[in-house]
């Protein structure tokens, strides 16, 4: 009588070395950041020129709408909106008179440089404690000193270097109520554009003996091309944040996403099991997307899909066995002309 591994469990023995590639707790939604709106303009004459001007719409640091200047118009860069911003206050002719206005320019020309910059926007910040600080404001500078600022509260403009504007367009009503309804809006687009653009992140890592030191390696984590910007990551070992860890920090890709890195240093005959933890709003649980022995350690790297193709491979194996195992006991049970190839 031969004894064989039964099919059932064979696929028990595969789900326990799949749990250890795979974990499911779930992510808090309370996710911390702070995300802002701006739009800039600026408006420059210089001898002998006519006024030059450029405005942008940026979220995040990423450019979200452009004036053109040869089509006069506002040009959405991201065609991802069901419902893209308004074009902000103010047009570019509105500005040109305003920095002819400031540098007594009656002609198409002047003759000294002069330059007027405009910043309108929000900027909302969620904290720790899971309240929620919102700012917004409009504010002026002229020739690399603050100008003027809006008050969203009283409709007033303040005057932080005292010229003749303030009473022009604190008479504004009707300009002054759009700004208004402008910077109310302003928090509504920025929750709009974080449902829309998430990308999740690729993660890799690097385990390296110490430079300094045979007895030790360097486990980095590595992610990369994610967004929006705010990440949290760290390396754990049998589930257990580790401290001591050394971050880059969040850093820029040249494709508008974000890449962040962190270190720890282990020793070589450490047989934990370690893993990077990741929370970004692109994924919905929060999981390890990478768990690995060091006991074996790699020299260059150890990427995610390499860990899962040698699960794979495992696992395909057990079953090739079980199956084989399996074949190979019933057909002693059987005339042999019915086991070809067992």
């Amino acid at each position: 009588m031969f004894q064989t591994l039964s099919l059932k469990k064979c696929f028990l023995y595969i789900g326990y070395m799949m749990v250890w590639i795979i974990s499911h707790p779930y992510l808090n939604d309370a996710h911390q950041g702070k995300h802002f709106l701006h739009y800039k303009f600026t408006v420059l004459t210089k001898a002998d020129t006519f006024p030059e001007f450029s405005a942008e719409g940026v979220y995040n640091d990423r450019q979200i709408k452009y004036f053109s200047n040869e089509e006069r118009v506002w040009i959405l860069t991201e065609d991802d909106w069901t419902e893209p911003p308004k074009d902000p206050p103010d047009s570019r002719n509105w500005f040109i008179h305003q920095i002819r206005t400031l540098t007594n320019c009656t002609n198409s020309q002047c003759s000294e440089l002069h330059v007027l910059q405009r910043i309108i926007g929000c900027e909302l910040e969620k904290r720790p404690d899971g309240t929620v600080n919102l700012t917004v404001f409009d504010e002026y500078g002229f020739d690399g000193e603050d100008f003027i600022s809006f008050n969203y509260k009283t409709m007033q403009w303040i005057d932080k270097n005292p010229k003749e504007t303030k009473v022009k367009w604190d008479h504004q009503t009707e300009r002054n109520q759009y700004i208004k309804y402008f910077l109310k809006n302003c928090v509504n687009w920025i929750s709009t554009f974080n449902n829309i653009k998430k990308v999740p992140p690729n993660v890799h890592a690097f385990v390296p003996k110490a430079p300094d030191d045979d007895s030790n390696l360097v486990l980095t984590c590595l992610a990369t091309g994610f967004y929006p910007r705010d990440v949290q990551m760290n390396i754990r070992r049998n589930k257990n944040t580790l401290e001591d860890q050394t971050s880059t920090g969040i850093r820029p890709n040249d494709d508008e996403t974000f890449q962040m890195r962190i270190s720890v240093k282990i020793d070589t005959n450490d047989n934990g099991l370690y893993d990077c933890l990741l929370i970004h709003s692109s994924l919905t649980l929060s999981r390890p997307l990478l768990t690995l022995y060091v006991g074996g350690y790699c020299e260059s790297s150890c990427p995610v899909l390499a860990a899962a193709a040698a699960v794979l491979f495992l696992a395909l194996t057990v079953i090739g066995y079980c199956v084989y195992k399996k074949r190979r006991s019933n057909c002693l049970m059987r005339s042999h002309r019915y086991c070809v190839g067992a």
